[in-house]
């Protein structure tokens, strides 16, 4: 058993523990990313860290983008999943097309977006075209509209991995509970509500998880669509963001270190509280049907 969990535990060592470590030293200094670290600040870096009011906004959008993925991602692929469950012409077509965007890289995803949500960009242009130029406006940099231009790519983005996560979902439940509703004389939608929906929990709690965690570490298109500076004013930067701008971009490699540090602990207890709050009655669920198993195969 050790031989065979010995290479992935140290993979997991190099690649995950150590480099946590060793930003968490480099925190401790006043470091410019070269040579040996020597301006020792102890925890200068953190207070300052806790103290700046750019990243509070920063925390602060990654909590809006948090809750919003949840709400519009959620529902929009629950409803897309139970359609395209059920036997349609085209049906292997629209599954492909809605999970195409989640595999295309954001880079391509955040250019072409910056491209077409400029000022004079494809969709103020289209609107014009169409005598709806009164609906045109700053689409990246209003602060008021900014947000919720982000919170469409991003669901756009990845709403067709949680469709696809939810088709998986649905094939383990049995049609014949279904049946038997539809027998008893259950509307369509009273067996979505009663049935499905509760044998999807599971499936339902993982994606949350996997989205959570994503909301808080974001960072690529952000950082592609509004940059370094203009994400901060537009009321579009993430912890990510606020980390690179002020830490590598800055010169200051230990403070990013360090904003790495405060980002990493904010996701570790996120992920902790949401393991013993929510997936921790899946996890015992299997943990007790896996002995129950075991006690009937013995006897």
């Amino acid at each position: 058993m050790i031989l065979l969990a010995g290479p992935a535990l140290l993979v997991f060592l190099a690649f995950v523990i150590f480099p946590v470590l060793m930003a968490a030293y480099y925190g401790f200094f006043s470091w410019q990313g070269y040579g040996p670290p020597t301006d020792f600040v102890g925890f200068k870096n953190y207070l300052t860290i806790l103290q700046d009011p750019l990243f509070h906004d920063a925390l602060a959008h990654n909590g809006v983008i948090l809750v919003m993925s949840l709400v519009l991602q959620g529902p929009v692929a629950i409803l897309l999943a139970l359609l395209l469950n059920r036997r349609m012409r085209g049906q292997s077509l629209i599954r492909m097309l809605i999970f195409v965007p989640y595999v295309i890289s954001e880079v391509v995803v955040g250019t072409g977006w910056s491209l077409m949500l400029q000022t004079s960009g494809a969709l103020n242009g289209l609107l014009t075209n169409m005598g709806l130029g009164f609906l045109a406006n700053d689409w990246l940099s209003d602060p008021g509209i900014a947000i919720w231009t982000l919170m469409a790519i991003i669901t756009w983005k990845y709403v067709g991995f949680a469709v696809i996560l939810f088709l998986a979902g649905l094939q383990g439940i049995p049609e014949e509970l279904h049946e038997a509703a539809a027998i008893d004389g259950a509307s369509y939608w009273q067996i979505q509500w009663q049935i499905t929906l509760p044998l999807l929990a599971p499936t339902l709690r993982i994606w949350a998880f996997l989205s959570i965690i994503g909301s808080l570490q974001l960072f690529d298109l952000v950082y592609i669509i509004w940059g370094q500076y203009i994400a901060s004013t537009a009321g579009t930067s993430t912890m990510a963001t606020y980390m690179v701008s002020e830490g590598r971009n800055a010169g200051n490699f230990g403070y990013g270190n360090a904003v790495a540090v405060v980002l990493f602990l904010i996701s570790l207890v996120v992920a902790l509280i949401y393991q013993r709050a929510v997936l921790r009655r899946d996890t015992d669920g299997a943990l007790t049907g896996s002995g129950t198993r075991r006690k009937r195969s013995t006897r």
